[in-house]
Formats: C-alpha cells, structure tokens, sequence
C-alpha cells in the first residue's frame, strides 16, 4: 500500500496549474510503455482506446470487467503511476469501484457524468453525491485515490456538430458542476472538448482547483493553455484513433 500511496501522491502533486502535466492516453501495455520510455511521467488510459482494442465502439456496452481487467494489465505492465479511464462507473456502487481500482493499484481514476443510454447528463447533485461516496470508500482504505471528474456539458453538442461560438453559453452550468464535483471531494475537473479560447480561460479562472483539458487540434496551443492556468492535457482517443488511420494507411500500401 505505500507504493501505491507513493504512486498517488505523486500524480497529484504534478497536477500543477501553469505547467500542465501532459498525459498522452494509452490503451494497451504496448502503448503504456512507450509513453514511459517517451519520458513521460504518468499512464492515463483512454477508454475509447482500450474498448476499440478489445472490439468493441466506445460507450457501447464493453464490459466494465474486460475493461478493467484491461486496465489492470496496463497497471502491471509500468513502473509509473496510472490514471484509469473508468467512464461512468460501470454500473457500480463507488466501494465496489474504489476496490477494484486499489486491487489493481491505480493511482487515479477519471469518473463522467453522462447517462449515456439514456443520452442525458447526470443530475449534478446526484452525481456530487456519487462523487462523494466515492471519495469517502477511499479515504475509509486509506487509499488517496486522484479523482478527475469529467464535465461532459460541452461533449454532445460538439458531437452534434455544433460550431464554434456556441460552448460560452453552457460554461454556467460547466462551473455549476465543477464546483459541486470539488465540493464533493474531486481533485480535477475535465471539461473535455472545451476548446473555445474565451470559454476555456473563463472557465479555468472561476473553477475552484485543477482543470483537466483535451487536447483537440483546433484547442489553444499548450503554452497558451498553460498560461491561463490548465493543470492537465490529456489526448483522449486521438492518439488511438491517429494510429489505427495510419496503420490503416499502411495496409492499403502493402497491396501496391
């Protein structure tokens, strides 16, 4: 258990608004240890990386065990703390979640608030509330588990193809959000795929700790996001999703 509270302070203690910490998510051990021998610090998962890998489309019904047994093979497979991409919780009561992320010695998890059969959001009271069960089943292990609490107000818009000028008006109930989920015992808030340069500054100068954000092509540069205070970049699928395109690329090479 020291090692694995080593490996929790450590994450976060680099969550560092102004210097970002960088985490370019993998989906298989492969993949993990080419982000360590990159030098980079942390492991994050991507879930979209990891379901695609096991064959299945991201948000459509991997198995929570599958994945993460998947996440505890990534786990085993570095010597650096791993952050694990636990979606919504598969569907478990947050001290089944807390021990299956300590058995496997995750130093950090990424929780989300989307309903997704449903294609709602969750009620952000009863998601602080999930929020804070989750942090007390740690605590009452002693387990200094990271949360990242991701925000999806801005995702289904942007996957409905909504342009730009539209994410200022929903950076309200962003906030409204964020602050019931550090209230509730979060170390870092993702409001992912906010990207907007006015929008994001707001919204990491009202938020009340560290704000997580992807790395989208069109998103402010990684000076300019650690300059408004971003503590933490991740890459989500991209890199997956990059890699399997030119993997593809390369397969119709190899037929002349």
């Amino acid at each position: 258990m020291s090692d694995l509270q080593s490996r929790c302070n450590l994450l976060r203690a680099l969550h560092r608004p102004g210097d970002p910490l960088l985490l370019p998510n993998a989906w298989d051990v492969a993949t993990a240890r080419a982000v360590v021998a990159a030098g980079f610090p942390v492991v994050a998962t991507s879930s979209g990386g990891v379901a695609g890998s096991l064959g299945y489309e991201d948000h459509e019904g991997a198995p929570g065990d599958e994945m993460l047994a998947a996440a505890a093979r990534i786990v085993r497979g570095v010597d650096v703390p791993v952050t694990i991409d636990a979606e919504a919780g598969y569907g478990m009561a947050p001290s089944e979640l807390v021990a299956a992320l300590r058995r496997m010695g995750a130093a950090g998890c990424n929780v989300e608030d989307s309903e997704y059969a449903a294609g709602t959001l969750r009620d952000p009271d009863e998601h602080a509330e999930w929020l804070s069960a989750v942090r007390e089943a740690a605590a009452a292990d002693g387990y200094e588990l990271v949360i990242n609490a991701r925000i999806d107000v801005f995702l289904h818009p942007f996957l409905a193809d909504a342009g730009p000028g539209t994410q200022e008006a929903l950076v309200p109930e962003a906030l409204r959000r964020a602050n019931a989920y550090f209230e509730a015992g979060a170390d870092c808030v993702f409001p992912i795929v906010l990207w907007e340069t006015d929008p994001l500054r707001r919204f990491v100068s009202e938020a009340t700790g560290p704000v997580n954000v992807v790395r989208l092509p069109q998103a402010p540069s990684l000076d300019e996001l650690a300059a408004m205070g971003v503590a933490r970049v991740s890459w989500g699928t991209l890199l997956y999703v990059d890699s399997m395109a030119r993997f593809g690329d390369k397969l119709a090479s190899l037929q002349g």
